[in-house]
């Protein structure tokens, strides 16, 4: 890839790269600035360790990417979002003795300028998956699969034109939108993040700069506020969530000259199937996944997909998490439960994770939101699990509304309880007229959406001694500093079934809690953090309950 950049920075350096925030970068401009970075990279010690990039959406992060591209070192773009103590935790656990950011890529020092060697198999971007369920992982790609899907993206939608970029740059949407449209000498018209539910300004980038091609999350068109077409736009790529019916019905109206495309894939495989929708004959229930693109093997074990592609990682950087998502064969376990159609097509069903117990009886989140989504007035869904001491899991719903809707909890009730069982009813419903709150990807921020909901406030930290615990007990050789509150200990094979008996032994012996009575769920042990959250709510229940007598 990086090659290629250099090649078209030479071949058409007045070329437009970039837009953004209404000022254009040309190839030569940004070819210039990655120069740069890459000769303070130089100066840095090539210990083959990799380099930390804090790096928000701007022209300098994207000329500091390239920079390590041609400097031949392997970095990681975790989510400029993220909290501090988790960015640095990532960068210390993927042992980055180095951190840079967008200024780097300003430095006017001198450094040595090696010549480029290309390796398929040497490590490049280090991407992290959302952390929608957790500490975001890491997953590293090689120079190999970087180039084999930008050739295929280019190849497939011709990403030369003007394409617009909404996802951050750690996202992996962005190796479509971003770097095979630079590697291929195309424009990338940013959308800054700071205006990203702006649906009037999404609207004016798409028709100010002409767009051809739109890679987003659903959300994105959900946000175009006018019917107004947008003529110009010859590719529209749907991917990373489902597509609510609404927002579907709308497209052949806003992009009346585009192909329509439901683009499916993972952080840890990239994209895996893709289909092509005729507008003139919309599915009337969920979107087919499409066909495999060039290379792929797919299958179903037991209503799972798993995929196997040329441009997948070969595993996490934590060697410790494969065994639960990677085959001894190489193929994937995405997570996503799938229906076959008669004629063979995939439809996604829902997540295996978003399997929850509610009450004793086993609910999809999933379902419920597609069934919330059915009403005319609700625009965005969110359902969460929130832990219970008592029932296990109860529902939340976070809803937003069309803005003159005067829709109510008890209406919606109604609603649901026409369409679904009892215990997947929502204990509590909160609607509002802002967008929800969402991950640095585009998804819905379950995890803020939990902590607000979660009932019980945590009144004891008790953190330190159940690290000693499960160190003692799971970990004898690992010092007690060096596990993580919000390790997963389940995912990490730290404990087990029989490990789990003896984790909820120990708690009603040490704290004297009543447990029995409690349907358990393996996510209320996840990790140390999760146990703590779990005592001081069983604690809490009980002193409310003798408050009331």
């Amino acid at each position: 890839m990086a090659v290629n950049f250099v090649e078209v920075a030479h071949e058409q350096p007045d070329a437009p790269a970039l837009v953004w925030r209404g000022q254009t970068v040309s190839y030569q401009e940004l070819y210039l600035a990655a120069r740069r970075a890459q000769a303070r990279i130089a100066c840095l010690p090539d210990d083959g360790t990799p380099l930390g990039l804090k790096a928000p959406k701007c022209p300098d992060s994207i000329a500091l990417v390239l920079g390590c591209l041609l400097a031949q070192r392997r970095f990681l773009l975790p989510s400029a979002t993220l909290a501090e103590q988790t960015m640095n935790e990532l960068f210390t656990a993927s042992g980055c003795a180095t951190v840079l950011s967008e200024v780097d890529a300003q430095w006017t020092g001198q450094g040595a300028i090696h010549s480029f060697t290309p390796d398929p198999d040497r490590v490049t971007f280090m991407l992290t998956t959302s952390g929608s369920t957790g500490r975001p992982k890491v997953v590293p790609l090689t120079e190999g699969a970087v180039d084999r899907f930008t050739d295929w993206a280019d190849a497939h939608f011709g990403v030369r034109g003007v394409v617009l970029n909404y996802s951050p740059l750690n996202f992996d949407l962005c190796l479509l939108d971003v770097w095979a449209t630079l590697k291929h000498g195309g424009t990338v018209v940013l959308v800054d993040p700071e205006r990203g539910t702006d649906g009037a300004h999404l609207g004016e980038l798409l028709r100010n700069n002409e767009v051809e091609v739109v890679q987003a999350v659903p959300m994105f068109f959900g946000l175009l506020q006018d019917d107004e077409p947008y003529p110009h736009v010859r590719q529209v790529i749907m991917t990373g969530d489902t597509v609510p019916a609404r927002t579907l019905a709308r497209l052949p109206v806003l992009f009346p000259n585009a192909r329509l495309h439901n683009l499916y894939g993972c952080t840890e495989t990239n994209d895996s199937l893709v289909h092509e929708l005729d507008p003139a004959r919309l599915p009337a229930g969920p979107v087919p996944l499409g066909t495999p693109l060039p290379g792929v093997e797919i299958r179903v074990v037991a209503g799972e997909l798993e995929v196997r592609t040329p441009f997948q990682t070969s595993g996490y950087l934590d060697p410790a998490l494969n065994a639960d998502r990677f085959t001894a064969d190489g193929f994937y376990r995405t997570g996503d439960i799938v229906e076959t159609g008669p004629g063979g097509e995939l439809t996604l069903v829902g997540r295996n994770d978003f399997q929850v117990k509610v009450r004793g009886v086993r609910t999809n989140v999933q379902e419920v939101e597609r069934v919330l989504l059915d009403h005319p007035e609700i625009t965005e869904a969110a359902v969460v699990a929130v832990p219970d001491p008592i029932a296990g899991h109860l529902l939340h719903a976070e809803l937003r509304r069309e803005p003159s809707s005067k829709l109510n909890s008890l209406v919606l009730r109604q609603f649901c309880a026409q369409r679904l069982a009892l215990t997947s009813i929502p204990s509590t419903i909160r609607i509002t007229a802002d967008p929800l709150p969402r991950t640095s990807t585009g998804k819905p921020d379950r995890q803020l959406l939990v902590r607000r909901n979660t009932k019980g406030k945590v009144t004891m930290d008790h953190t330190q001694e159940i690290t000693k615990f499960v160190v003692e007990e799971f970990l004898p050789d690992v010092p007690a500093g060096d596990l993580a509150a919000d390790y997963d200990l389940l995912a990490g094979g730290v404990i087990d079934s029989l490990g789990l008996l003896k984790v909820i032994a120990w708690l009603e012996d040490r704290f004297a809690l009543a447990v029995d009575d409690i349907d358990l769920e393996p996510d209320l042990f996840r990790s140390v953090a999760a146990i703590n959250t779990f005592i001081n709510q069983v604690e809490q229940t009980a002193k409310n309950q003798t408050a009331a007598r």
